[in-house]
């Protein structure tokens, strides 16, 4: 068994990324399929003020998790003396 702190070799830790990061994605693509299901309108029913909503809701997480990757990169240029 692996010593907890033991620092994780760049292997391992771009293998967890590829594994978690699949199985998360592969969630939300799930989810989204779900989502558009409700579509249906026999079904369901809905307004285009409804949808905006849902769609500006994601947009804006996806726009969030995006940054989480990019930020501490930008941020480390914004400041020097």
């Amino acid at each position: 068994m692996e010593d907890m702190n033991t620092p994780m070799s760049t292997d391992a830790k771009s293998d967890k990324f590829k594994q978690l990061g699949t199985l998360r994605t592969q969630k939300v693509l799930k989810a989204i399929e779900g989502l558009s299901r409700l579509s249906n309108r026999s079904s369901y029913e809905y307004t285009e003020e409804q949808v905006d909503y849902i769609f500006n809701a994601i947009n804006k997480a996806l726009l969030e998790a995006k940054e989480h990757f990019t930020a501490k990169e930008s941020a480390s240029e914004t400041f020097s003396l």
